[in-house]
C-alpha cells in the first residue's frame, strides 16, 4: 500500500526515530509499503520518518541500469560502522523536498550494519550511489536533511519554497 510521503518543513522529519525492537509482521508490511512508495514516486531511498512512523527504517535500491534486476534492501536499525576519508560529491534529492536538488559532499564508501527482514544481522561495505543513499536514508532516522549540509541562506530559500509547494498541494485539495 502506498502511503503519503511528508514534504519539508514538518516537525516529524527533525525528529530522531526510535530504534527497532525486533521485526515483527507488521514492521515487514512497513518495509514494503515503503518500497511500494519510493518506486512509485520514483526514488531510490525513503526513510520511514518520511512517511511519518518514528522506527529505525529505511529501504534503497539503487540499481540504475537498464534491464538490470532490482536490488530492493530492508534495513531495521541501520549503523554507519565504517566511513572512507575519500569523499565524494553527489547531487541529491529528496521525496520529502520534491524538484529540489543540489550537491552533497560524503565520505566515498561506507559499511553499514543492520538487521535484515527476518531479524538476521547484516553488514555490508557500499560505494557510489549505493553509499551516498544509504547515509542520505540514515540521516533521515537521525532527523538530518540533506539541506541540512548546504548554507542556511540556501536551506532559507529551499524551506520558504517547501512551505509555498504545500500550501498550494493544500489549496489543490480543498478544490477536489
Amino acid at each position: 500500500m502506498k502511503r503519503p510521503i511528508l514534504i519539508h518543513p514538518d516537525p516529524r522529519l527533525k525528529k530522531v526515530a526510535e530504534p527497532v525492537r525486533d521485526v515483527s509482521d507488521e514492521l515487514r508490511r512497513l518495509a514494503d509499503d515503503m518500497l511500494e512508495t519510493m518506486y512509485d514516486a520514483p526514488g531510490i531511498g525513503l526513510a520511514a520518518p518520511q512517511i511519518g512512523v518514528s522506527s529505525r527504517l529505511v529501504v534503497l535500491d539503487c540499481v540504475k541500469e537498464e534491464g538490470a534486476a532490482p536490488r530492493p534492501l530492508a534495513m531495521f536499525n541501520p549503523e554507519i560502522v565504517a566511513a572512507s576519508d575519500e569523499t565524494s560529491v553527489y547531487e541529491e534529492g529528496c521525496l520529502s523536498i520534491p524538484e529540489t536538488f543540489a550537491d552533497v559532499t560524503r565520505p566515498a564508501e561506507v559499511t553499514v550494519r543492520w538487521m535484515d527482514r527476518d531479524g538476521n544481522p547484516a553488514e555490508e561495505t557500499f560505494g557510489g550511489l549505493w553509499a551516498t543513499c544509504v547515509q542520505h536514508e540514515i540521516d533521515h532516522l537521525n532527523g538530518k536533511l540533506f539541506i541540512d549540509y548546504l548554507s542556511p541562506l540556501k536551506r532559507q530559500l529551499i524551506t520558504r519554497r517547501m512551505t509555498k509547494l504545500k500550501r498550494d498541494r493544500a489549496r489543490e485539495q480543498e478544490r477536489a
